[in-house]
């Protein structure tokens, strides 16, 4: 009866404490279609964009065999200008456009650049003058307008559909870790069952402690996804996971553990260590007559988290199950790392080896 009530209260614990936000996007300068324009390397490539569009100009108008350096140093002097202009004052009003909604802060966008246009356009009169100081033929102005806002327009379109595609990157990448939540391989519960039932009248405290590690193995892979967690809250999910088989796979199962100190409060996306984990007892241990070792060995190496996850494996055993889940880890790292982030593997002499790495500092920010 004490092992039921445990149920009891493990389900019980399993249920989310959080609601969804909804509507929690909205007015978020994080979730802004505009990126952020005040960094160095964005500023960096757009000089570098418009000064090309200023060389195409240039070649069109004058062309190659006369190819007017005045031209291009004058108009290389006012585009960069009006970019520069708008590029800063877009970056200081960033924060009221994300309160704004994506057609409002589109059309303050393109006004506050034609207002830029503008008045660059007036103030080049005065300091480059082609007629009389200050004047300006309305032709000009309506053309340099026009140019300006279909270059932001182009921009902002960019912009929007880059948005786009990381909203649905990320949507991927969430769903792929609410499968791996909500995947629990069903050979795994019912031999957990079985061994608990069998635990019962001979080991009741096994019995008891087991129930309590699966409850709470439940209640770890239904945290929420945006829960920032550490490579300590890995490793007891870990623990968890490898108490309970070691009910049914007893001393055939063995496991050394090397984690620097250091790396233990460092940040760690979800559910990525605990399936590389789970795949070497699968994969390895529980097919090996004589069981074997698992070695995890996690490091801090010059701002990186690097894991190394060694096991034996039988020398028939395809890897074909082997690769989905390790395939699957390796796009959700390069969808929240880029190509900072790796997961490589391979087998020899009986042994698979995984090495994972991924800087720390990008972590901690997608964590936040």
């Amino acid at each position: 009866m004490q092992v039921y009530q445990l149920i009891i209260r493990g389900s019980a614990s399993m249920q989310p404490g959080t609601r969804g936000r909804a509507g929690g996007r909205e007015g978020n300068p994080g979730e802004f279609f505009i990126p952020d324009l005040c960094g160095a390397r964005q500023v960096f490539f757009i000089v570098l964009l418009a000064q090309l569009l200023v060389l195409v100009y240039t070649l069109a108008e004058a062309g190659l065999p006369h190819f007017d350096w005045n031209l291009l140093g004058t108009a290389s002097l006012f585009v960069q200008w009006v970019v520069l202009l708008s590029t800063a004052l877009v970056c200081l009003l960033r924060t009221t456009f994300a309160r704004l909604g994506t057609v409002t802060a589109t059309l303050c966008s393109l006004a506050l650049v034609l207002l830029v246009t503008a008045f660059s356009t007036v103030a080049s009169s005065w300091v480059y003058p082609l007629s009389a100081p200050g004047r300006v033929e309305g032709w000009t102005l309506l053309r340099n307008g026009l140019v300006a806002l279909v270059a932001a327009g182009v921009a902002l379109r960019y912009f929007y559909l880059q948005q786009q595609l990381q909203l649905r990157e990320r949507s991927e990448l969430q769903a792929r870790v609410d499968a791996l939540r909500a995947r629990i391989r069903p050979h795994f519960l019912f031999n957990t069952l079985n061994s608990i039932a069998s635990l019962i009248e001979t080991r009741p405290e096994v019995a008891e402690k087991a129930v309590e590690d699966l409850a709470e193995l439940f209640r770890c892979s239904l945290r929420e996804a945006s829960e920032t967690l550490t490579v300590a809250d890995e490793l007891r999910l870990c623990e968890l996971y490898l108490g309970i088989e070691q009910l049914r796979l007893g001393e055939r199962l063995q496991v050394e553990w090397r984690v620097e100190d250091s790396a233990r409060s460092l940040p760690m996306p979800s559910l990525v260590l605990q399936p590389l984990v789970e795949n070497a007892v699968y994969h390895g241990i529980a097919r090996l007559p004589h069981g074997g070792r698992i070695e995890v060995a996690i490091a801090h190496r010059e701002g990186e988290l690097q894991v190394r996850i060694d096991n034996p494996v039988p020398a028939d055993e395809t890897a074909g199950g082997l690769h989905i889940a390790l395939d699957n880890i390796s796009q959700r790292l390069r969808g929240q790392f880029g190509d900072a982030a790796g997961l490589q593997w391979r087998r020899e002499s009986g042994s698979f080896q995984v090495h994972l790495h991924y800087p720390c500092q990008r972590a901690a920010e997608v964590g936040e």
